[in-house]
């Protein structure tokens, strides 16, 4: 794929992401039809991705897009405080710091027992539906996603739990290719909205402890 057409699958797939709220993949793959290109065009990797999101809401919604994202910061820590005997970790664009109020906040928990945290849920009548994606090594892993309301939105926000074993965490706090943590726990969201972080900031690798 010759580098401009890279550069415009890119910057069309960060608009349907930020406009509309789409998960990456899916941007890429509408950017690829609306563009009239084959089916099979190689599409951009998610780091040239990033690139044009971060520059997207610097264009466009350098306004609003900080105050959406603390927003979506706190409701995740909220469910964060809530599961927090499953050991959640927060990733994806808001934890990147490219979500806005059309984003979806994952959570990742790591339990002893799969089936630990959907009976959390179930005991204290938390409605959810139950789903699986493709997991951290490609594996499919369950999803339980439920729809949770922000205050400070003023709207009703999807929160999807992806569930792991104990065992896959430390595999999970590997640097990413920009040698970022690709998640935080409670405390490392706490930080963030203490000093929130803008769309442009790089958030850097830090070992945790784990427990």
């Amino acid at each position: 794929m010759s580098a401009p057409i890279a550069v415009e699958i890119a910057h069309t797939a960060a608009r349907l992401a930020v406009e509309e709220g789409l998960e990456w993949g899916a941007a890429k793959r509408r950017a690829v039809k609306e563009l009239g290109l084959p089916a099979r065009t190689a599409l951009p990797d998610n780091d040239v991705l990033e690139d044009a999101v971060r520059a997207y809401i610097g264009m466009f919604c350098a306004d609003t897009q900080p105050g959406e994202l603390r927003a979506l910061r706190e409701l995740a820590l909220l469910w964060m405080e809530r599961l927090a005997q499953f050991r959640p970790y927060l990733g994806g664009a808001v934890w990147h710091g490219t979500a806005t109020r059309l984003s979806d906040v994952y959570l990742s928990l790591f339990c002893d027992d799969p089936k630990s945290a959907e009976i959390a849920l179930i005991e204290h009548n938390v409605s959810y539906e139950p789903d699986s994606t493709r997991g951290l090594r490609g594996e499919t892993v369950d999803v339980l996603s439920l729809s949770s309301r922000s205050p400070a939105l003023g709207e009703d926000i999807g929160v999807h739990l992806l569930i792991y074993d104990l065992d896959d965490l430390r595999g999970a706090l590997r640097a990413d290719s920009q040698g970022r943590s690709p998640r935080g726990d409670a405390a490392a969201v706490r930080r963030l909205l203490e000093a929130p972080a803008e769309p442009s900031e790089k958030i850097t690798l830090t070992t945790p402890h784990l427990s």
